[in-house]
């Protein structure tokens, strides 16, 4: 199958696409500023509230009157552009496949001979993240602005999670279930070969130990415990620190002991200067700090303001406000055997991250609507991911039932090299979702070759279904169609017989915003759909139950803003309680609960609306391999700039001790 590089066959339907959309674009615009400025924000309503002399009133009532007159102005170009751009898109090809061209920062055909050297395994992390980036006056309704700027933030904030090193510590301690992450949030990050750093800072309460001498090497992949117990990291994992704590005086550290080892730790490491420029690239571990991460602010105001100082346009962020030093945060995990006196069911980890998992290795993203974010958006992301396929879907009346004025929002970031690629339109789309060309992208990924040289690969696929609450009949319409597509994608991208394997298949991940959740009474059907049947939920214990460990994803618009949540690491530690979550997360609609979410204080089944999945299969794979979570992360890091949590996934395809 050919990656298609460019929306259309020919230069000459490219220029005349554009012309086409050059006349459109000033009408736009001139409409999404007009709306947006009747549609403020929380952030933005405090704001005036604090203003005496009503400047933005006065603002509005001047220029209402200059945008109405411009608007009526361009609409004569507008159509005869729109007579133009309609016809166009029966000839636009369905994304756009775009790869790094910068052979110096390409490494995504070095990742592909890790596998032979892996021996007894290999992980692949995953990431999935709704980014509700449609244009500005649409997006304001869901509580946030300012499209182009926060698509910058957004692929900043992403990459720098990403790019970072891995630093895991699991706490050992059977009478104390209440450790919070945030409490070791600025634990420096131990030099290769250096455990004094550690140490230093946490040595008054507790003893440990680290392991990792080459955790600083980026592309390598993560070390853990050894399922048997012994502690041991795995061979081809080489960037993890571990560090494990044995609690002393009940495994408990108080807050003020936590703050006094964080500040040993800050004042036994280097010090850093910050990055210079997005144009650097980064294939080493994160050791400096990276441009516009307000996850490494220390103020709620900061976070904000970085995104508030750019108001039109494409201007850059104000620096000024991200100069603090970036300290790498360590993963906090009980350890597997504490854990699973709780849950005797889990075998693998669950956290709640300020962070985008280490060497996160794919990317689903959901509603990038706006094209104009989704080039800043992948520019951003280049910086990490060497291929991306974004711009997917349907314009116009091509391919779907009803006209589409934009396209799926669907956008795929790997690191490693995509095979092939198809996406299907949903056709039973209803009512504003009808617009949009909601439907599915199933990608093949080629992750290694076997010392025979046979192809090692994975499938992928990321979805975005039905979002008016009440539409359970078109979900599950879309996930019967949706199976049908994957059949049909792995059928017919397959080069491999059971007589001649030239391709083994490693794993079979499907993700997206799903837009229902596994507790709510009103998704009884979709909950009993034979998806789960063939495809398993790590956050699922059964349909209508949540394991206990799981949390919402969607979060209430209405308190994006506030104070206790506009951080990464202060939604951290909101999230990580139950008052927290009942405060600012969308709980399953029931009549017997108001839809105010602050101050609730009935008891609610589940932890919120979780509408963002994360599925994987064993069926279709190599038969001699076992695939297994490893890590299941709920991601705090785009705090404030979208109404959903991320969520990531690593599997471990284990392939026993020799390749076959």
């Amino acid at each position: 199958m050919v990656l298609y590089t460019s929306p259309f066959p020919n230069s000459f339907l490219s220029v005349l696409h554009s012309f086409s959309w050059g006349l459109i674009f000033p009408c736009y615009w001139l409409a999404d500023r007009l709306v947006g400025s009747f549609v403020p924000t929380t952030y933005e309503k405090r704001q005036r509230a604090d203003d005496p002399c009503y400047f933005h009133a006065l603002c509005i009532i001047i220029t209402t009157p200059i945008y109405l007159a411009l608007l009526v102005a361009s609409l004569p170009f507008a159509l005869v552009g729109f007579l133009l751009w309609s016809p166009l898109q029966s000839a636009r090809r369905p994304y756009i496949y775009s790869r790094l061209k910068d052979k110096n920062h390409a490494n995504g055909a070095t990742l592909l001979t890790e596998w032979k050297a892996a021996g007894s395994g290999k992980s692949f992390c995953f990431g999935s993240a709704n980014v509700c980036l449609l244009p500005d006056s649409l997006a304001r309704f869901n509580n946030v602005f300012n499209t182009q700027a926060r698509a910058k933030e957004i692929g900043r904030r992403i990459r720098n999670g990403a790019s970072r090193p891995q630093i895991k510590i699991y706490i050992d301690s059977p009478t104390n279930t209440s450790i919070s992450a945030a409490s070791f949030s600025s634990l420096a990050s131990p030099q290769a070969g250096d455990t004094r750093t550690v140490n230093a800072g946490i040595k008054r309460t507790t003893s440990m130990e680290y392991k990792g001498d080459n955790c600083g090497s980026n592309n390598g992949e993560e070390s853990r415990e050894d399922k048997g117990g012994s502690g041991e990291p795995h061979e081809g994992e080489e960037n993890t620190c571990i560090v494990r704590i044995n609690g002393e005086e009940n495994g408990h550290m108080s807050d003020t002991e936590t703050d006094t080892a964080n500040g040993q730790a800050r004042a036994s490491g280097p010090a850093e200067p910050p990055l210079e420029g997005d144009a650097e690239i980064s294939k080493t571990p994160n050791h400096k700090q990276k441009e516009g991460d307000s996850g490494s602010l220390d103020s709620c105001s900061a976070s904000r303001e970085s995104l508030v100082k750019v108001r039109v346009g494409d201007g850059t962020v104000d620096q000024s406000t991200v100069n603090n030093k970036l300290l790498y945060k360590a993963s906090i995990m009980k350890k597997t055997s504490v854990r699973k006196k709780k849950h005797t069911d889990e075998t693998f980890d669950h956290e709640i991250s300020a962070f985008f998992p280490a060497n996160l290795d794919f990317l689903c993203l959901q509603e990038v609507f706006d094209k104009r974010a989704a080039e800043k958006l992948k520019e951003q992301l280049h910086h990490y991911f060497e291929y991306i396929v974004y711009d997917v879907g349907v314009y116009s009346c091509h391919g779907c039932c009803s006209f589409k004025f934009v396209n799926s929002g669907l956008l795929f970031a790997s690191r490693y090299p995509v095979m092939d690629a198809a996406y299907h339109c949903y056709p039973n789309g209803r009512g504003m979702d009808s617009l949009a060309s909601k439907g599915a992208l199933f990608l093949k990924v080629q992750v290694g070759s076997t010392p025979q040289d046979q192809r090692i690969v994975g499938y992928i696929s990321c979805t975005h279904l039905q979002a008016i609450a009440g539409d359970t009949t078109v979900r599950c319409e879309q996930l019967d169609m949706l199976q049908d597509w994957l059949s049909e994608f792995r059928k017919s991208t397959s080069s491999s017989s059971t007589a001649n394997p030239e391709e083994l298949v490693a794993f079979d991940v499907l993700c997206g915003d799903l837009n229902f959740d596994n507790c709510s009474s009103e998704d009884k059907l979709e909950q009993q759909h034979s998806l789960f049947t063939h495809y398993k939920d790590p956050c699922r214990a059964g349909p209508g139950e949540d394991k206990p460990w799981a949390i919402g994803t969607l979060l209430d618009p209405e308190g994006l803003y506030d104070e206790e949540v506009c951080t990464p690491d202060n939604l951290q530690k909101v999230l990580e309680s139950e008052e927290g979550r009942k405060g600012y997360l969308v709980y399953p609609t029931s009549k017997n609960h108001s839809s105010s979410q602050k101050g609730r204080k009935a008891s609610l089944k589940g932890n919120g609306r979780r509408i963002d999945y994360m599925l994987y299969t064993e069926e279709g794979l190599y038969l001699e391999w076992k695939v297994e979570v490893e890590e299941f992360s709920f991601i705090t890091q785009l705090a404030g700039l979208t109404d959903h949590l991320p969520v990531a996934m690593r599997l471990m395809v284990s392939t026993g001790e020799d390749d076959p």
